[in-house]
């Protein structure tokens, strides 16, 4: 369902870029108590896009939570705000590509 009703920065980032990445990613991805909004399971990281109801204490409260979790099992997580992708769409894919590049370099 959430694949279905994913937002125009999530399709953006997966069909533009992370669909066809040379180290595989997938949707929406479960993770014991969480759904990631996008996994790479080969280097551990989470990408989350984040839009308005993260900003809200609450949500920067579960955020924070998800993120402990997910740091328990070796994941890091990386955050970007919808606004990034939409403007600033090339940084993002930069970072995302650097910091896969850091992870997997560590692990040779």
């Amino acid at each position: 369902m959430l694949r279905k009703n994913a937002t125009k920065e999530e399709n953006h980032l997966w069909y533009d870029f992370l669909k066809n990445y040379p180290i595989r990613f997938t949707r929406q991805k479960v993770l014991g108590k969480y759904i990631a909004d996008f996994y790479c399971a080969q280097a551990k990281l989470v990408v989350e896009l984040d839009g308005k109801q993260h900003y809200t204490e609450v949500g920067l409260e579960k955020d924070i939570d998800r993120t402990e979790y997910l740091k328990t099992f070796g994941i890091k997580v990386l955050r970007f705000t919808n606004g990034q992708v939409l403007y600033h769409f090339k940084r993002v894919c930069d970072n995302i590509d650097q910091e896969i590049g850091k992870i997997l370099g560590q692990q040779e």
